[in-house]
């Protein structure tokens, strides 16, 4: 059996075909990041032979496994998959195609027992053999669904025994080695008991101290725009020179970032709420970790009568105690909203 074993394929769907430059970008960056997350969730002894766009072909030589076992894979890496997938979407700050879609990517996972032969390149194993071939033709199928996982005959397995809530089909599929049957059975409900991350506005747990609003005759997603990305905050924010250090490539609720101010000071931010909503009020605010003072960008249309014009508010929020005790901070306090104050405008 030294020449037979496993091929275990994961194959993302769902991203269409992006023409903007920053959306192909990010999508890039989605896919690299799950694909990483499906290597990682690798319990298996599972060999990576090679990564096909958005899919990695893993194998195992060996005898037949269980099957058993390979459902425990196939369910921790989905899960793993769409973990990410919903606190992404629920962290967010990109309003882009790429990133407002990531949420509804699909995971499919094909698993064939087979000949093949190792042909090392590098340090990869890039295999060959007629069921590498038809691994690779069964993720071309009938199923109509997208997030399935397919087990052919040759694993000689009975999967209707794995889990009461599966409900198994077969079908069959023309391959250049000829008719390979197969049972397939649906993954969605696993995403059923995913829990959904906690985002706790700490807005709550402040006051204000400071509110200044300007009308603008355009999108909130225009705003939303120019505020969310670091690139633009020096060329309208009068105190910052520059913002560095951003945590992640794509920022979101959490991510931490820092400000370069034109003092030569520097302070390390942290995006701490986020809400958009382009009809209606998007919300995005950044808190300095040491002082914990937060900048809140309200922005909002106006009324109807003025439906083409938009404001933004700038909202500063201090800690309670650190207003209750403004004694102690004395002038220092007043003389930073009056700087603050004459930045802004």
């Amino acid at each position: 059996m030294e020449n037979k074993g496993l091929l275990f394929i994961p194959d993302i769907s769902g991203f269409t075909r992006f023409v903007n430059e920053i959306e192909i970008e990010h999508s890039r960056h989605i896919i690299q990041q799950l694909l990483e997350l499906l290597i990682n969730a690798n319990q298996s002894g599972l060999e990576v032979s090679e990564v096909e766009g958005d899919a990695i072909l893993f194998y195992k030589f060996g005898s037949p496994p269980e099957l058993e076992v390979l459902y425990k894979q196939v369910e921790k890496m989905f899960r793993a998959f769409h973990q990410y997938l919903i606190s992404y979407d629920n962290r967010k700050i990109c309003q882009c195609k790429a990133c407002i879609s990531a949420v509804d990517l699909t995971l499919k996972v094909i698993t064939h027992y087979g000949e093949f032969t190792p042909l090392s390149v590098q340090q990869f194993n890039k295999l060959i053999g007629r069921d590498v071939i038809v691994a690779h033709q069964l993720l071309k199928n009938d199923i109509a669904q997208h997030e399935y996982w397919l087990v052919t005959k040759t694993l000689d397995s009975d999967p209707a025994k794995l889990r009461p809530w599966m409900q198994w089909n077969t079908s069959s599929k023309e391959t250049e080695s000829g008719k390979i049957s197969f049972s397939y059975a649906q993954l969605g409900p696993l995403k059923n008991d995913i829990p959904k991350p906690s985002i706790e506005l700490e807005l709550s747990k402040k006051i204000k101290v400071l509110s200044v609003s300007r009308d603008y005759a355009v999108t909130i997603k225009t705003l939303c725009y120019t505020v969310v990305h670091f690139e633009f905050r020096h060329l309208w924010h009068g105190r910052i020179k520059l913002i560095d250090e951003v945590e992640h490539f794509l920022p979101g609720i959490g991510s931490r970032h820092r400000h370069v101010l034109n003092t030569g000071k520097t302070e390390m931010m942290y995006i701490s709420s986020f809400i958009y909503d382009p009809e209606g009020k998007t919300i995005f605010s950044e808190t300095n970790e040491k002082d914990k003072t937060t900048t809140c960008f309200i922005a909002q249309k106006i009324n109807e009568i003025q439906r083409n014009r938009r404001k933004i508010c700038n909202h500063i929020f201090y800690l309670r105690f650190i207003f209750e005790h403004q004694h102690i901070i004395g002038f220092s306090f007043k003389s930073k909203l009056r700087f603050y104050i004459k930045c802004i405008h």
